[in-house]
């Protein structure tokens, strides 16, 4: 829609909302776009698409018909309170604001865009303290989302394009029936036509723009539960408890899946398939030796061996040259009118309901530039109530860098948010959730009416898919439990936000500081650190703590799930152990070559390869951009064989030593 469109639509809006109703003919009379239109017909399609696009936006456009003459119709915008617009605390405003600048807007489409500022139309004020201790999310944004959603939401079919883990890409015709997070990432389950079966599609592997296709045909699950469709993936008749050997104070997602305290040695894990216990083994056998069932404890010990073996010598790295270079895929989405129309009602409606705003105050807001914001306000400059005169286009001013916006009430009003972008709010909510604290309750009960509005759109008692708390609650777990289930989790999370909620202005601050206990992944033992909590972030499954660190000197990230507890004030600080074997921490420097069979090449995807290029076999090449060191170590040996780094030398003969030591110690009887 072009700024042309954009401007007409304003004064469509501003005209038929500054009375009580216009009749059709007055209407078509006084905009410009409608009287120069070239027939009668041209007039009427352009405004069939202007209402269509007017109730998309979520205002109440009413058509009415003169009693006396059925020839003569009325239009009206419904002044009426509605149900469709959110009934919210400020404190659900508040967790809701959060959750929407969980996307990154610009690369998630229509859906991430106009969240933001239809809630900014609410007229809320945010609670500046909850704002600062909710955690600042961070959901993996796709511009293939919102036409998946839209499928979903809609009961329609979509066509894309999809490179799976052999390589090839191939069209695929799908009949969506859940679109939702895991491990921070997107996932679609739903109805392959073309396969007549349930299929699971990672979102990030799709490569092209869904194309919405007919109705679906095959019927939808009750329920479907995405947690239950992946672990169905790594399921098997040979599940046991295995029984683990683990350092003190490691292995901590595994410790919280057996429930088990943070200095035992001896873990039992609960039942599980061979094969998820053995990706979960492996990615964190540097620290743990398992001992029980026999048959496992001698596979781990042929996996391990057989890594080794694989990165003995050098790397051979001559299919690298010879492998086709993969193109990322170019999918843009351009924002829409229907994007910009709701920023620019909100703008007006943000402005008119505080008398005057700071520009940068609203540009931060809006997440836009204060150039964008500039261009926004000289579009409304411009458009106004057509059926009077140039007197009542609407005011806006900008000068001194305040805002203020006049003579547009009806553009004062909230907008009525689609299910598909509540969907997106619930999304993020759920990234939110694993660091929400004591404001558990107040994401609880926003999730509540989100999920009444779409229940009241869907005209249904029952909320219709994917908007369950179940389906994209797994965004708020490792592993479905790693950072919830155990009291450790929750005795930390409430002692950080308690230091973050006291007066850091104050050096010192009663509260404002915390003695902690921190297990590094790149190293033997744990630290003591003395830290100030500045803000909690996440980054998709992941939950980070910001804090002045007073061991370091100098601001540090701490993985939330990596405090092992909170220390009495006096505690002496120390550094880790440096341990014997090779050092695993920092970043590598330079490039890093891998080599990928199709099971292993979710690690390209998690590590954001700078570089793919496509092998015989299903083979990738991938070049990572100085990753992190022990992750990418853990990596490697939980793919159990699947990757080999090709170069540099050194990392080869650190996974040749990590592997050969975890490996002798389930040779030895």
């Amino acid at each position: 829609m072009a700024s042309k469109s954009v401007e007409r639509l304003l004064n469509v809006i501003m005209t038929i909302g500054s009375r009580r109703r216009i009749d059709r003919a007055k209407l078509f009379a006084v905009i410009p776009d409608y009287a120069r239109a070239t027939s009668e017909q041209a007039a009427e399609r352009m405004f069939e698409r202007d209402k269509a696009a007017i109730l998309e936006l979520g205002l109440p456009l009413v058509t009415d018909r003169d009693v006396l003459d059925e020839n003569t119709v009325y239009y009206r915008i419904d002044a009426a309170e509605s149900g469709a617009v959110l009934d919210l605390s400020t404190q659900e405003y508040t967790v809701l604001l959060a959750a929407s600048r969980a996307w990154d807007d610009a690369a998630a489409g229509g859906a991430a865009r106009r969240v933001r500022s239809k809630l900014l139309s609410l007229g809320h004020d945010a609670d500046p303290d909850l704002l600062r201790r909710t955690p600042r999310g961070a959901v993996e944004s796709l511009p293939v989302l919102s036409p998946l959603l839209e499928a979903v939401t809609s009961a329609r079919s979509v066509r894309f394009t999809y490179r799976g883990t052999q390589g090839a890409p191939a069209e695929r015709f799908v009949e969506p029936w859940v679109v939702g997070v895991h491990d921070g990432h997107w996932y679609v389950h739903g109805w392959d036509r073309d396969r007549s079966a349930p299929r699971l599609f990672r979102a990030s592997r799709i490569e092209s723009f869904p194309v919405e296709g007919p109705p679906a045909l095959e019927p939808r699950p009750e329920r479907t539960e995405l947690a239950t469709v992946l672990d169905a993936l790594q399921d098997s008749d040979d599940r046991a408890r295995a029984v683990l050997e683990a350092a003190p104070f490691k292995a901590l997602a595994l410790r919280d899946r057996a429930g088990a305290p943070l200095e035992a040695t001896r873990i039992t894990l609960p039942d599980l398939p061979r094969p998820a216990a053995r990706r979960l083994l492996l990615a964190n056998i540097r620290w743990l030796e398992l001992v029980e069932p026999t048959a496992w404890r001698a596979e781990v010990a042929e996996v391990l061996a057989n890594i080794a073996a694989a990165h003995e010598g050098e790397g051979d790295t001559s299919g690298i040259a010879a492998g086709a270079v993969r193109t990322a895929p170019r999918i843009r989405t351009t924002p829409t009118g229907n994007d910009t129309l709701s920023r620019l009602i909100s703008e007006a409606s943000y402005v008119m309901s505080r008398g005057e705003v700071d520009l940068d105050e609203l540009s931060s807001a809006l997440g836009i530039s204060e150039k964008q914001l500039i261009t926004d306000l000289q579009v409304l400059f411009v458009c106004g109530d057509m059926g009077t005169g140039w007197e009542d286009f609407i005011e806006a001013e900008w000068e001194h860098g305040v805002v203020r916006v006049r003579n547009a009430e009806p553009l004062r009003r909230a907008l009525r948010l689609s299910a598909v972008e509540i969907t997106a709010l619930l999304a993020g909510l759920a990234a939110l959730e694993p660091s929400a604290g004591d404001a558990e309750g107040i994401v609880a009960s926003a999730r509540e009416k989100l999920l009444a509005g779409v229940t009241e759109q869907a005209g249904s008692d029952e909320p219709v898919e994917p908007p369950t708390r179940a389906e994209l609650a797994e965004a708020a777990s490792v592993d479905e439990m790693a950072s919830r289930t155990a009291d450790r989790a929750e005795s930390i999370l409430a002692a950080v936000q308690q230091a973050i909620q006291a007066d850091d202005c104050a050096e010192e601050a009663v509260g404002s500081r915390l003695t902690i206990r921190y297990s590094s992944v790149d190293r033997p033992g744990t630290s003591v650190r003395r830290i100030r909590p500045l803000r909690i972030e996440t980054d998709g499954s992941r939950s980070y703590l910001l804090a002045d660190c007073e061991l370091a000197g100098a601001q540090r990230r701490f993985r939330l799930d990596r405090i092992v507890e909170i220390l009495p004030d006096a505690t002496a600080q120390a550094r880790p152990d440096v341990g014997e074997g090779p050092s695993l921490g920092g970043r590598l420097d330079g490039d890093v070559w891998l080599r990928l069979d199709p099971p292993g090449q979710w690690v390209a995807e998690s590590f954001g390869a700078a570089e793919m290029r496509d092998g015989d076999g299903g083979v990738l090449y991938a070049r990572l951009d100085r990753p992190v060191r022990a992750a990418l170590v853990d990596a490697v040996l939980e793919s159990s064989g699947a990757v080999e780094v090709l170069s540099p030398a050194n990392l080869r003969n650190t996974i040749v030593t990590v592997a050969q030591v975890a490996g002798a110690r389930h040779t030895q009887q």
